[in-house]
């Protein structure tokens, strides 16, 4: 491998690690503590207000930096996010596979409970006691579309293409990846983790076929929707 090459490297994975939601979410959630926001509410739970402000400056943040370092190496962010597609067949596309989505993630939930309930480890959801009033669920609706479904999308898009470029290959980048969305979601249990990966792996999948994120986008924003509708009217 020559120096050149090692740079190159180097600076693929400085720019997978700004650009994974750690270091900002961390800054970011520094800087609501000094201005007196909290994680957690006096009673306990995850504040929604902390969420909602972490998540969405989170996401302007990161998508800045996403085009900044897309173009910094002279490439075209409508090539990365858009690739070559019409836009509305790929959301209508993006649409039917909501169900789909949401029946696989179904049996394989329950699944896992059935077949080993000590995953199940988490008998509560905190994310899902943020959208316990009609109010709360809206705002979280939000956090759900945009934080989850744009900002993870693009943000998956403009991770593998850097471990397919200079990482070992867009498949290596799958893996890691869809371990990470995964572990991401621990605190909703180990079932969860599994869940979300497997989901994880899918949307990749789905974004190197393609070369689009506007269908992955358009169907996990939906179904994190109606993931939150399904709470805020039946309860976790």
């Amino acid at each position: 491998m020559t120096l050149a090459q090692s740079r190159t490297r180097i600076t693929a994975i400085a720019e997978i690690v700004l650009c994974s939601s750690v270091p900002t979410q961390l800054l970011l959630g520094a800087l609501l503590g000094l201005a007196g926001w909290r994680p957690i509410d006096d009673a306990g739970r995850l504040s929604l207000t902390f969420v909602f402000i972490l998540s969405l400056t989170d996401t302007v943040l990161l998508i800045g930096l996403m085009v900044a370092l897309t173009r910094a190496r002279g490439e075209r962010v409508g090539d990365l996010w858009l690739g070559h597609r019409r836009v509305l067949p790929e959301a209508l596309y993006g649409l039917r596979l909501i169900p789909v989505i949401f029946l696989v993630v179904l049996v394989v939930m329950n699944g896992l409970r059935i077949a080993t309930p000590s995953l199940h480890n988490v008998p509560t959801n905190p994310l899902e006691q943020l959208a316990g009033t009609p109010g709360q669920a809206a705002a979280f609706a939000v956090v759900a579309i945009f934080a989850g479904g744009v900002r993870e999308e693009m943000q998956r898009a403009f991770l593998l293409r850097r471990f397919e470029q200079h990482l070992g290959g867009a498949h290596v980048g799958v893996v890691l990846l869809s371990l990470g969305f995964g572990l991401g979601h621990i605190v909703q249990g180990w079932d969860a983790v599994i869940t979300t990966g497997l989901l994880g792996a899918f949307w990749a999948l789905l974004y190197l076929r393609r070369r689009s994120t506007v269908a992955p986008l358009v169907s996990h924003a939906g179904f994190n929707a109606v993931e939150v509708l399904r709470v805020a009217v039946w309860g976790a």
